[in-house]
Parts: C-alpha cells; structure tokens; sequence
C-alpha cells in the first residue's frame, strides 16, 4: 500500500471534521487553521489553566501547526462551561490564541480562569444583580475569559494591549484581567472602588452614598458605552 501524504490544507479539513464531530461548537476564526510553523512551539501550542471555581486544570496542547486538537478542544469546552449551570458552550480558538500569547510574553507558567463561557440564562442573573454586566457579552458566545496570574498581572495586560486585538478590560482592584476575540478595544473599571461597586451585587437594606451611586452610575454608563463600541 502506497503511503498518502496530507498536505496541510488537506489536513487541516479532516481536522475540521474531527472537530465538528466531537459535538463541540468550536468558533474557528480566519487564523484557526492558518498559523505557520515557526509561531508554534514544538509541540503545539500549550495553556496551563485552573478554573477558580471547580477547582478543575487543564494542562497541555490545544492546537499544532495543523490546528486545533479535536481532543483538546473536547477537554475545554467542559473545562471552561457556565459551572453555575453546568453547561458546556463554544469554544473560541482566536482566545485561547490570544491568551495564549499573552502568557508566553511574560513567561507566565499557569493562569486561574474566572470567567469563560456564560449561558443567556446566567448572564441575565447577574445583570440583575450586578453592574459592568452587558447584555451582548462576549461571554455568551464563547469569546470571553476572565483571567488571574499569580504573578506579573499588570504585565500581562500591558502584553494584551501592546497586541492589538480583541478586547482587553482592566481590572486592577479585583485582580484580574479580561480578554476576548471581539472588537480591538480596552477599558479600566477598577479604582477608587470599582471593584465593590461593579461587581459585589447590592446587600439588602445598603443605602449608598451620593458618592457610591455617583460612581455606579459612571461606571454603568461607561461599560454600557463599551457594549454599544462591540
């Protein structure tokens, strides 16, 4: 039997089968097939990840110079689910890339995850009771992950800007920072705070200050203003 050789591009397309075989809505992105050689590692390309909340790790490849790991993907897409539903949801490979990248220019070994995917049901709880949630986030497509390191945060978000791509919000109070594949655009909701105010919910009987609600109302306006932006 002659040995077939699998171009790229063709390999690329049964690895594409793979992935929508697996069940698994994966947003592929004009770059999900399309890294070359040299900005992989050898290996693939890896993330350690803990999920702050289920106490769950993912540690590994997710992608090579073919494209995502149907396996892999398999893995994240429960690993980064809406764990107060315990739904699984799409897995976006343009953040994991983003991500990705952003913990190999500071050579951070692992991050803890926050935040990833949230279910429509999920997001509209927490904008009931919460502030700096939008109705159209990122989140509920897959897009989105709230992150902390242990170590250089300020530093990972400086590498996030300097990228240029998708979303990068600022969270320095709370100590983490959010990423996602949508529209290039940035934002700091933390300071003086921000971090009670935006994402405590509201204690029954709590009478704000003026000051208080002056700064929900600025911070509400000005993540609305972001949503409008993408």
């Amino acid at each position: 039997m002659v040995p077939v050789s699998i171009t790229p591009n063709r390999a690329a397309l049964r690895r594409r089968d793979l992935l929508l075989a697996t069940g698994v809505s994966v947003l592929f992105g004009r770059s999900a097939f399309a890294l070359p050689d040299g900005a992989l590692p050898i290996g693939g390309r890896r993330l350690a990840l803990k999920n702050a909340h289920t106490g769950e790790s993912f540690n590994g490849p997710y992608r090579d110079a073919v494209g995502p790991l149907p396996s892999a993907v398999s893995d994240l897409a429960v690993f980064l689910r809406d764990f107060h539903v315990d739904k699984s949801g799409p897995v976006d490979i343009a953040v994991l890339d983003f991500l990705a990248d952003v913990m190999a220019a500071n050579a951070l070994g692992g991050a803890t995850v926050l935040s990833a995917y949230r279910t429509r049901e999920t997001n509209e709880r927490l904008r009931a009771t919460m502030f700096g949630v939008a109705e159209q986030s990122q989140h509920l497509y897959g897009r989105a992950i709230d992150i902390t390191f242990d170590r250089r945060l300020a530093g990972a978000q400086q590498a996030a800007l300097a990228m240029k791509r998708g979303g990068v919000g600022w969270y320095p109070n709370s100590h983490f920072i959010h990423l996602d594949s949508g529209p290039t655009r940035n934002w700091e909701l933390d300071g003086g705070g921000f971090d009670n105010l935006l994402l405590g919910p509201l204690r029954r009987g709590q009478i704000l200050t003026v000051r208080e609600r002056l700064a929900r109302a600025r911070a509400f306006a000005h993540q609305e203003f972001l949503t409008r932006r993408g």
